[in-house]
Formats: C-alpha cells, sequence, structure tokens
C-alpha cells in the first residue's frame, strides 16, 4: 500500500509499527449540530481506507473522539463554546445536544455504510487523561500558565510547523476562521492546554484540576483519546484538510513532547467539498445534510458515489449536476448488476484473481477509487460466466461500500401492504412532511424511525415522499 503522507508531502510505502497491524486515529465531529455533506465526505474516505487496508490484509483498531466539550472560536478566550450555542438555540442542556446529535451522526454513518469505528470516545470522558497529559508537560517545561490558562510553549521545539502549509510572519493567529490574538500567550505559535479562567462564566461544562476549575483546550482531547486507546505509537491519523494547521500540527507537539518520541508515522487528509462559493462551513450557514440530500431525491449510495468518482486529495465541487450524473451512473450500474443472473457455475478464479489483483492494485496507488471503480465496469463488460462477475462485484463492495451486493434485491423487491396499513404509513408520511415544514425534526426522525421499526423505507424524492417494505 502507497499513500500520500502529509508529513513528507510524498507518495510512501505504508508502514506499521506492528507487522499487518493498523492502529488508526481519525478526528470525529463536534455534535452540535448536524454533520454536513463536506464533513460526511471525509469520513467516507476515512471509512473506503479502513477498508482497503483490511482489504490488503491488515488488522485495523480505529478510534474515533466525539467532541462534546465545547471548544471556542480560537485558542484565546474568544469566540463562542459551539455546544453551548447549540444548546441554546435548541432550548436543551449541552449533554441533551451532544446525544442528539452524535445519534444523528451515527444515522448518516450508517446511510452511508461507514462503518461505525471500533472505538469511539466522547472527549468529556478523558479529563484524568488531559490532566495527566498537561501535568507531565509542565514538569518538563513544555508548558506554562498565564493569564489563568496553560498554555503549550512551542518554542521549545525545533520543527513547529510540520505540515509546510504556514509560515511564522503569515500564520493566523487562532485556530478558527473569525479569530483574535491571545494576550496570554508569549509567543504568537502557544495554544491553550486547559482553561482555568474565562470570560465565559456560563460555561457549561467545568472539571477540577490542579490548577482550578476549568476545561481542556480543542487539541489535547484527540492526544489524550489516542495516547489512552492506541499508545504511544500511531501508524496513520486521519482528517479533513483543515484540521493540518493548527489542529494537527498541535497535536504532533504536544504528544510528542509527552512520549519523548516520534508519534505519527503517516497523515491522511481529505480535500474539501467546496460550493461553487467556496468551502463548506457550518459557520457560514445555508450547510447541506445528508437528509436534505435524500429530500432532493438523492440516495446516500448516490452520494458516496459522487465522492468515490474522485480522488481524495481533490478538491470536489458540489453542484446538482454533479449529483445528477452520479445518481444516473448509479441507478445504471444497480441495474447492470441486477440483470446478472448465477448459472450454477463454478467461479472462475484465475479470472477472479486476475480482476481482484487489479481492483487491490488501484488501492495500494494512494487510494485510487476513480480507477478501482474502473474495475467493477471492467467485470460487468468481460466475457467470464455470471457466477465469476457476481463474486467480483460482492468482493469488491466490501471496499466500495455502494450496496452493489443488493441490486438483485432492489430490483426485484415488490411493495405490498394491506389498504389499513397503508393508509397508517401515509397519515405519517404527511404529519412528517408537517414537522418539517414546521423544522422540528425532531419529530420527523421519530416517525421515520417509527415506520422503520415497522419495515418500512421512507425514499424522500424531489416530489415527495414514498415508502417501500423491507425485508
Amino acid at each position: 500500500m502507497r499513500l500520500y503522507n502529509s508529513e513528507t508531502r510524498n507518495i510512501e510505502e505504508f508502514k506499521t509499527v506492528k507487522p499487518n497491524e493498523v492502529s488508526m486515529y481519525t478526528c470525529g465531529p463536534t455534535v452540535y449540530h448536524f454533520a454536513h455533506i463536506g464533513n460526511l465526505r471525509t469520513y467516507i474516505m476515512e471509512d473506503v481506507l479502513e477498508k482497503a487496508l483490511k482489504y490488503v490484509g491488515y488488522n485495523v483498531k480505529r478510534v474515533m473522539n466525539i467532541t462534546d466539550v465545547g471548544h471556542l472560536a480560537s485558542d484565546g478566550d474568544t469566540g463562542e463554546d459551539k455546544m453551548l450555542a447549540g444548546a441554546v438555540r435548541e432550548n436543551k442542556s449541552v449533554m441533551e445536544i451532544a446525544a442528539q446529535y452524535t445519534d444523528a451522526f451515527k444515522q448518516d454513518c450508517q446511510k452511508l455504510n461507514i462503518a461505525w469505528p471500533k472505538v469511539v470516545i466522547p472527549a468529556t470522558s478523558c479529563i484524568d487523561e488531559y490532566i495527566k497529559i498537561i501535568s507531565e508537560l509542565l514538569d518538563k517545561g513544555f508548558a506554562y500558565k498565564s493569564n489563568g490558562n496553560i498554555y503549550f510553549d512551542s518554542s521549545k521545539l525545533d520543527n513547529y510547523f510540520r505540515f509546510g502549509n504556514q509560515k511564522q510572519n503569515k500564520m493566523v493567529v487562532g485556530a478558527r476562521e473569525d479569530v483574535e490574538e491571545d494576550k496570554g500567550k508569549k509567543h504568537q505559535n502557544d495554544f491553550v492546554l486547559w482553561f482555568t479562567k474565562s470570560k465565559f462564566e456560563n460555561h457549561a461544562l467545568k472539571w477540577d484540576s490542579p490548577w482550578g476549575v476549568g476545561y481542556p483546550g480543542w487539541h489535547i482531547e484527540c492526544s489524550g483519546i489516542s495516547y489512552k486507546y492506541l499508545g504511544e505509537y500511531l501508524d496513520i491519523h486521519c482528517g479533513g484538510v483543515d484540521n493540518k494547521f493548527p489542529h494537527h500540527t498541535n497535536e504532533i507537539a504536544q504528544t510528542e513532547a509527552f512520549v519523548g518520541h516520534k508519534w505519527c508515522g503517516h497523515w491522511f487528509h481529505s480535500e474539501h467539498l467546496n460550493t461553487t462559493t467556496g468551502k463548506m462551513s457550518k459557520s457560514k450557514g445555508g450547510f447541506l445534510t445528508l437528509s436534505k440530500l435524500e429530500e432532493m431525491g438523492y440516495s446516500p449510495m448516490v452520494y458516496r458515489l459522487f465522492c468515490l468518482q474522485s480522488h481524495y486529495r481533490k478538491q470536489l465541487v458540489f453542484s446538482e449536476e454533479g449529483l445528477d450524473s452520479a445518481k444516473s451512473a448509479y441507478e445504471k450500474l444497480i441495474k447492470r448488476i441486477s440483470n446478472l443472473k448465477p448459472e450454477g457455475k463454478e467461479v472462475d478464479m484465475s479470472i477472479f484473481e486476475n480482476f481482484k489483483n487489479k481492483f487491490k492494485s488501484a488501492l495500494e496507488k494512494d487510494l485510487n477509487t476513480s480507477l478501482a471503480l474502473t474495475q467493477v465496469f471492467d467485470v460487468l463488460k468481460s466475457e467470464v460466466n455470471e457466477d465469476t462477475k457476481i463474486a467480483l462485484i460482492k468482493d469488491f463492495d466490501k471496499v466500495l461500500g455502494l450496496n452493489l451486493e443488493l441490486a438483485w434485491e432492489q430490483e426485484t423487491k415488490q411493495t405490498s401492504v394491506d389498504a389499513e396499513f397503508e393508509k397508517y404509513i401515509l397519515e405519517l408520511i404527511e404529519k412528517r412532511k408537517t414537522a418539517k415544514l414546521n423544522k422540528d425534526f425532531k419529530t420527523a426522525d421519530e416517525i421515520r424511525n417509527e415506520l422503520s421499526s415497522k419495515g418500512v423505507e421512507l425514499i424522500d424524492t424531489k416530489e415527495g415522499t414514498t415508502f417501500k417494505i423491507k425485508d
């Protein structure tokens, strides 16, 4: 497997600390709102990476955090607490907001065939781990206290800028959009490890620490969770390209200062999903969710295919025309696969292995999903018997995750209900429509879940909502 390493800026052989064992960490969502489809592109590509690593023979242990601590808009005491903002917006507690949007994110992952990581950890569950790391950083002289906050001292490092996308004299102060300079820092590059005093007196979540009651800075949670569950050596760390600086830069700084050696061998970053006006962002409003795409008539598998048609390191521009093209391609693909009929013949193993090796080779070339998809069409066009084609399609879909193995069921399945049950379904569909018009998305989701529990799958299209009976 050869992958682009964001730290070395080269495509290189992927190596692990332990033979055939991969320790993999992926930055999870901040659960104050629904994930937008730009976020989900990153998780789709990380899912494909994990499945590809397993496909070529690795055992993978993947860990992901859930950020339920409301980090601010900068490393200083500025901006807003995202979790608190969500709680105020919906008149709920911070933990209710965290639970609601963690569940929503998990549902999006299920719809998109994104495997839920082996270990998923809320940031609030590892406070002791953060305190342990910060305490040792203070003891080693890598951290200092200023204005009531604990900062990491970046001047102690010889190579702070690890990804080559920032320069000292052009660095943006802070962590995110619309940030302000933090006067408590000794140096421009320093960042908060722990807040003990804040202008946000109503900050919802605080804990006791050796330095007073407070809460962790944004970056420490990923270092703490990764160290606790994957140890002091990490094979691969994933995230969106916007996490390179400052988040991943600061993770490297604090973790390597703590463990005393190089920490992560490989960095995997997915590029942005852009709109015609720029990067998709929740902070700018008007972001698109997976549910919104469904309402527009696009299934989650269409969006997954849309993402797989492009390389993960290439910026992808969202448009309805692009989705329409992916939808047409997906429907044609499902139709062609559904026309394959088992002939009762043995799988031709020489041909099977030949196609499998080509598919594997595409994955090993820096996760070239577009080339991997080409192998699906090459199989369908080949002269091999139908049983071998079916076996190959099912094998490829272990990585692609496009529900190709369900094509035969999807094509032949009939919707059949008695009149009374149909009336009940249609009444709930109408009630759900009203709830969505009133922006009561909780009720809308509850109706969908209720029908799903009774074996009814809702299908949102541009013309309205239809349904089918699940197996």
